[in-house]
């Protein structure tokens, strides 16, 4: 984000509590019923229940030029894809499903929530398949963002 001026990131909503240490701008906490309140007056662009929480992305208000992030996991992926088929896809992965797993441990996830997360990657890694997203993997993270810095001058030059 940092690195390209012309990108503009979507802040998510959830009703998922705070990790501990987790910036409070990081989503919009809400509670289900301001969420669900939400979805029904057609105030997201997506939104999915994972891991027994709510997730969604506002209807965006990307100012004029910028090209929308959305930061979402494969469920939301698949609504937006089906509204908007020529959005670029990308679907991080750590190397490894240890590396995964230690991830999870490190950002303070219940031991519950490591376990089902786990237990998903690789449903949602075929379902990234399924949409036709670009895997990245995440092992050094200077490369992982050229790698997707690349995808999106790509996505750009097919539809100038």
């Amino acid at each position: 984000m940092a690195a390209d001026p012309h990108l503009w990131l979507s802040r998510s909503w959830t009703t998922r509590p705070r990790r501990p240490g987790e910036a409070d701008d990081a989503y919009v906490f809400v509670d289900r019923a301001r969420f669900e309140d939400h979805a029904a007056a057609g105030g997201f662009l997506e939104h999915a229940e994972f891991l027994g929480n709510l997730y969604g992305t506002p209807l965006p208000e990307a100012p004029i030029g910028s090209d929308l992030v959305l930061e979402i996991e494969v469920q939301g992926a698949a609504q937006v894809h089906a509204d908007h088929p020529e959005a670029l896809i990308v679907f991080v992965v750590p190397p490894s499903a240890e590396e995964q797993e230690r991830r999870l441990r490190g950002r303070g996830d219940p031991e519950e929530t490591v376990r089902l997360r786990l237990a998903k990657a690789a449903e949602e890694a075929q379902a990234a398949t399924n949409l036709g997203a670009k895997e990245v993997v995440n092992d050094n993270l200077d490369q992982a963002i050229k790698t997707i810095q690349n995808l999106i001058e790509e996505a750009r030059t097919k539809t100038d």
